[in-house]
């Protein structure tokens, strides 16, 4: 008889900024974050506002992204910053002229560019001989094409400043994407791009990495059908070596921690923060 299924590990108890990082850390960083109005992409702005960064958020749902905007001028304020340092602008990655403008816009508005981190992207749930070409072009042309449009757009003001730093949210896809086919070539695409860009940029002193979240509790979830949700929190648990899924704030302390100075030799690396993961086995069954 197979032995049972260890109980998920509970998770650890949230920690404030300033029990991981120096309240000051990235204090005169100018900091951008796409996708910023919810999830993984808030839990990144905060962490680098409470820090001490000006950071511009962008995202496509204009009263999301206000309501985000609200709650991190609160959060910012609450430790004791300038809530004046947090703005947002919206934004559809998709648009190539838009990014342009977005990124020239971002910078005004924070008297310059220190960083960019691509959070924004979306996708669904889908065995592969499902997926219809419009949903497979969309996803692609968010994840990959966008990735690319907003690097290329900050990149250029990096490269003429010759400092900067591209910080890119991808996934767990090393061995394949069982039910997203479609965001597991994309991110394939994304990781590639880091190297590529870390490569050819160095010598302007520009930064390129990735972080690869594993399946994290956020709000992103709750896009997913029911009946995969629930999978995920019963089932997923036993197949991630730490026993529990990760929360937003692992996601953001990985990002700060490439964004500060501790940071300063890493380029061209995915970090994966995923529990272990991408060295055991899949989320979605193959059977």
């Amino acid at each position: 008889m197979p032995a049972p299924a260890p109980a998920p590990a509970p998770a650890p108890a949230p920690a404030r900024p300033s029990d991981i990082y120096r309240p000051d850390l990235l204090r005169g960083q100018r900091v951008l974050v796409t996708g910023g109005g919810s999830g993984i992409g808030y839990a990144i702005a905060e962490e680098c506002a409470r820090l001490g960064a000006r950071v511009h958020i962008g995202g496509r749902d204009e009263g999301r992204l206000g309501a985000a905007l609200e709650g991190l001028r609160a959060a910012v304020q609450g430790a004791g910053g300038d809530p004046g340092a947090v703005s947002a602008a919206p934004l559809n990655i998709r648009e190539e002229e838009r990014c342009e403008e977005w990124v020239a816009g971002a910078a005004e508005r924070l008297g310059g560019l220190d960083a960019l981190v691509n959070n924004a992207g979306g996708q669904f749930p889908s065995p592969a001989e499902h997926i219809k070409p419009k949903g497979w072009r969309a996803v692609i042309d968010t994840n990959l094409n966008g990735t690319f449009f907003m690097s290329q757009a900050a990149g250029r003001r990096m490269i003429r400043q010759r400092q900067g730093q591209i910080v890119n949210i991808i996934a767990n896809m090393w061995r394949g994407f069982p039910g997203m086919a479609h965001t597991g070539a994309a991110r394939a695409g994304v990781e590639n791009l880091t190297k590529t860009l870390a490569l050819e940029w160095a010598k302007h002193q520009v930064r390129v990495n990735a972080v690869a979240p594993g399946v994290i509790r956020s709000s992103g979830l709750e896009t997913y059908p029911e009946a995969v949700r629930a999978m995920l929190e019963r089932e997923v648990p036993a197949q991630i070596p730490l026993g529990r899924l990760g929360e937003v704030e692992d996601v953001a302390w990985a990002v700060v921690y490439l964004l500060s100075p501790a940071g300063r030799y890493v380029t061209g690396e995915t970090l994966c923060v995923d529990g272990g993961q991408a060295h055991w086995g899949t989320v979605f069954p193959v059977r």
